[in-house]
């Protein structure tokens, strides 16, 4: 068995190693290192003050626990993540915990991003997202329900025309006064659909093209051309029958929304000569209200 001698001043701690003698010093310094000794004292007992000679004697020994020098800088990232999750920016996280920006980075990286907006701000944001997702499902179910109803309301008879047309009259058409008894037939509204059936309305009340009047009312600032023409189409007659356009002024105290290329103003229809045909709607009417079991 070869022995183990030392050398001063060699640099290699004094030792010499054969084989036999390295594994023999192994032996002794992985017991003292399961015995809970550390680098230092092993190295101290054994006298082996060369590091790579110790590295050996070492290797595959894990250090025991005590010797484990806890990492200072987790007690820091903990603190930055739990700062982080009540909202503070990572300027607030390094003035509190004096470290540096990119390390708070690297710690909180995973955690959600702080929103910094006014409350006000982020519940308007809040609500424009669940519009998104909120919005096409009312919206589709509104369509099937106006799908409903329209089919249910199936083909009009003249009957139905008859007391619709009356009722359409009498909530947006010129009425006489107790103290103005004028009883002129004039209907202005700016919905098309609304002006399709009270012309089918006068249609059936017998009441010819040539006696129909014709006349747009719109904003000055509105496109009356374009709106004369809209109007001239939708009735089915040529612009040049329309009469003198109406402008309206516009009050500058007032904030108006029927703007854009979609504002086309109103459409007023007159009946000429329609004393006739306003007593037959002011008695058709008083007949529906008396049939409702109301009183005028």
């Amino acid at each position: 068995m070869t022995e183990i001698r030392r050398r001063p001043g060699d640099g290699t701690g004094g030792l010499r190693t054969g084989a036999a003698s390295f594994e023999s010093l192994r032996e002794q310094a992985v017991a003292l290192r399961r015995e809970g000794l550390s680098r230092r004292q092993i190295r101290d007992r054994l006298a082996v003050h060369n590091n790579d000679i110790l590295n050996r004697l070492l290797e595959g020994e894990p250090p025991p626990e005590w010797t484990k020098r806890p990492n200072a800088k987790d007690a820091l990232r903990d603190r930055a993540r739990e700062l982080r999750l009540q909202g503070l920016t990572y300027d607030r996280i390094q003035l509190e915990l004096g470290c540096s920006k990119s390390s708070i980075s690297l710690w909180v990286r995973d955690l959600p991003k702080v929103d910094h907006r006014p409350p006000a701000e982020q519940g308007r944001d809040a609500a424009h997202k669940r519009w998104a997702l909120e919005g096409p499902r009312r919206e589709a179910a509104r369509q099937a329900a106006v799908e409903a109803a329209r089919e249910e309301v199936g083909a009009l008879s003249d009957r139905d025309l008859f007391i619709a047309g009356v009722a359409l009259y009498w909530a947006e058409g010129s009425k006489s006064k107790p103290y103005r008894r004028d009883e002129t037939v004039t209907f202005i509204n700016s919905d098309p659909g609304v002006i399709r059936v009270y012309l089918a309305w006068l249609t059936l009340m017998g009441i010819p093209d040539e006696r129909r009047k014709f006349r747009v009312m719109i904003h000055e600032s509105g496109d009356a051309e374009g709106a004369e023409q809209y109007w001239a189409d939708l009735v089915g007659v040529e612009r040049s029958r329309l009469q003198r356009t109406t402008l309206k002024k516009h009050n500058p105290r007032t904030i108006r929304k029927n703007t854009g290329a979609e504002y086309r103003g109103c459409l007023i229809v007159r009946v000429a000569a329609g004393c006739e045909l306003y007593r037959r709607i002011e008695g058709a009417w008083c007949g529906i209200v008396g049939s409702a079991g109301l009183t005028k």
